[in-house]
């Protein structure tokens, strides 16, 4: 697939993504209906509508390309998949149903097994990211858009990184010594790839946790922002793995933070 044509496969999922969530927060606003999945975690009507939208329009952008979703049970027994759409159609559902701010909506488009275009839209904060090829990298707030870089915010000195939880385990905490980390945040959905992207935080670490399209869309961001991820040996990221399960990742603003 030609750069240009996955350009147009990104740019043509905005305004989809942009009346996506809002519909998420006008079905939030009139009240979710909720309920508890297999696998023990939460799912609600929003996520399915949501997905519902999403899964659509890839389908008619790309009919030839699977598409793997959370809430989608088709195409999950897949294997050995080259080219495909990963979907979350709302990350960090916890937040989603206790009217919180950090969910996002995510899409990423895998290539030979690598992440190369994605798009994450927080609504309730406004901002959307996406990016489709190396350097192209973008933040939408309202109407105003900006080319991200992972250019560092945070004070000279600091080192200040996201975790998904406020008691790090053992092997993160061991990693974030190494680092010199300062400060750390709890952050719990894909946003925290994209504050990495944006320079507004320096990195993230996480053991084995959680599944492919939790992380895809913001991959694809981070690294075409300039940023870097592999897992705890230093071993590049792939996708399609079995169950779409996630290794372990260390996510860096760049070589030195």
């Amino acid at each position: 697939m030609q750069l240009n044509e996955i350009k147009k496969l990104i740019e043509d999922q905005i305004d989809t993504f942009l009346s996506a969530g809002k519909l998420s927060l006008d079905l939030r606003k009139k009240g979710l209906i909720k309920k508890i999945k297999e696998d023990n975690t939460p799912v609600s009507n929003g996520d399915i509508e949501i997905n519902n939208i999403i899964i659509n329009k890839l389908t008619q952008l790309t009919p030839t390309i699977p598409i793997v979703s959370e809430e989608l049970s088709d195409n999950k027994n897949l294997t050995d998949l080259q080219n495909f759409w990963l979907v979350d159609p709302i990350d960090g559902t916890y937040d989603y149903i206790n009217d919180l701010d950090e969910f996002t909506l995510n899409v990423a488009l895998i290539i030979n097994k690598r992440p190369v275009a994605g798009i994450i839209y927080a609504p309730a904060k406004k901002r959307m990211f996406y990016s489709h090829g190396i350097d192209e990298a973008y933040e939408l707030y309202d109407t105003n858009l900006k080319k991200l870089n992972c250019k560092k915010l945070t004070d000279i000195g600091s080192v200040k990184m996201v975790s998904y939880s406020d008691n790090l385990k053992p092997e993160i905490k061991k990693i974030h010594d190494s680092l010199g980390v300062t400060e750390f945040v709890k952050m719990k959905s894909s946003l925290k790839f994209c504050v990495i992207a944006a320079g507004e935080f320096d990195g993230y670490v996480a053991e084995p946790r959680a599944c492919e399209w939790d992380i895809a869309a913001g991959h694809a961001i981070l690294i075409n922002s300039g940023g870097l991820i592999t897992d705890f040996n230093g071993n590049e990221i792939l996708y399609g793995k079995k169950d779409f399960k996630n290794t372990s990742l260390i996510v860096k603003r760049n070589k030195i933070l």
